[in-house]
């Protein structure tokens, strides 16, 4: 299963929880990636925290996720975010 998981909003909510939840996953066999509408220019902190624990993080650039996602080469099973209306419309 691949989880792609949201980082403004729904990681930076709670990061101690979802750390516990990616490593949980990754124990189970599963894959974990982050995706954001960010820039990658406006995302300094996030290698240092959510991208030590995930697979990849996707900046979309303000454009919807699901294609953005898929183009990259990825194909996620589920998705966690807070504004899931940005799965299918650009910001």
């Amino acid at each position: 299963m691949l989880i792609c998981l949201d980082y403004d909003e729904t990681y930076t909510v709670d990061p101690e929880f979802w750390d516990l939840v990616i490593e949980l996953a990754l124990a189970r066999g599963h894959r974990v990636i982050c995706a954001t509408m960010r820039h990658e220019h406006e995302a300094e902190e996030m290698p240092k925290t959510i991208g030590k624990r995930v697979e990849a993080i996707i900046y979309t650039g303000r454009k919807a996720k699901f294609d953005f996602v898929q183009k990259a080469g990825y194909y996620p099973s589920i998705w966690i975010d807070d504004m899931p209306h940005f799965l299918f419309q650009g910001g």
